[in-house]
């Protein structure tokens, strides 16, 4: 009987947007390699990964301190040496990116923003909606966040290289900014108080989805010029945080073909 070669491990990594090791993590920094984040070992005084983290952060890459047990969680090559970073499967866009491809086409702006949506496979569903519903981009926290790591890519069914994705350090502030273009604020809300068949969503628009557990933050639900809320009737109180995205984004579609 024919045995099935075992796949190598590195290459596997490799083809998850892993990067282990202090010498190769080095080297991806060095080559301008589009790095999402780098996980460090917690409590590790070592000068090359003081290196790391400082050179990480000189280009603005999130450096995240974490025990062990989940760097060795990540790893698949099992000698990540105190540092795992994670590989972006293409650059980030701006903000005014977004804008500017809603300016070319002659349509109001349609903006996803996600607070904190930690879980790669709701984030590229979202993606993959908002490439389907013809949104201008989708706007993420750098911080708290699943990014565009290879697990999203492959969630998104190939939408992350049709649909710019921005990333920005303060989403309360990017909403500041975006009213400040004219753009209205939607938020999904469970008990918001405008009902979803009644916002409107014809005009400049940027949806905010809330994360898994506990929705929006705070200081984003105040930024929020209208809280919606999707009709529920059955016996469950709330939506995927990516089927909410899809039911508003599609909204807003039947809004402006004017059905």
């Amino acid at each position: 009987m024919r045995t099935q070669k075992p796949r190598p491990e590195g290459r596997e990594a490799e083809a998850d947007g892993i990067i282990e090791g202090r010498n190769a993590v080095i080297e991806a920094l060095r080559s301008g390699a589009a790095i999402d984040k780098i996980f460090l070992a917690r409590g590790e005084t070592d000068s090359a990964l003081g290196h790391i983290a400082a050179a990480a952060r000189e280009k603005g890459i999130v450096v995240v301190e974490c025990d062990r047990h989940k760097l060795d969680h990540m790893s698949r090559t099992h000698s990540h040496q105190g540092v795992i970073a994670v590989a972006a499967v293409r650059e980030y866009a701006s903000v005014e990116d977004i804008l500017a491809a809603a300016r070319e086409k002659g349509e109001p702006p349609l903006i996803v923003v996600c607070d904190e949506l930690s879980d790669p496979h709701n984030l590229g569903a979202v993606i993959r909606t908002a490439e389907c519903a013809g949104a201008h981009g989708v706007i993420i926290p750098k911080r708290r966040s699943a990014g565009l790591t290879a697990v999203v890519a492959k969630t998104s069914a190939g939408a992350v290289s049709h649909v710019p994705v921005a990333r920005v350090p303060n989403l309360t502030a990017l909403l500041k900014e975006l009213k400040g273009e004219g753009i209205w604020v939607f938020g999904a809300e469970a008990d918001g108080d405008t009902p979803l068949y009644q916002a409107d969503l014809k005009g400049p628009a940027a949806i905010v989805i809330g994360s898994e557990g506990n929705g929006m933050g705070r200081l984003v639900a105040e930024q929020c010029d209208f809280k919606v809320s999707i009709p529920m009737k059955g016996k469950i109180n709330s939506l995927n945080a990516s089927a909410a995205a899809a039911i508003l984004l599609y909204e807003a579609v039947r809004q402006r073909l004017g059905s």
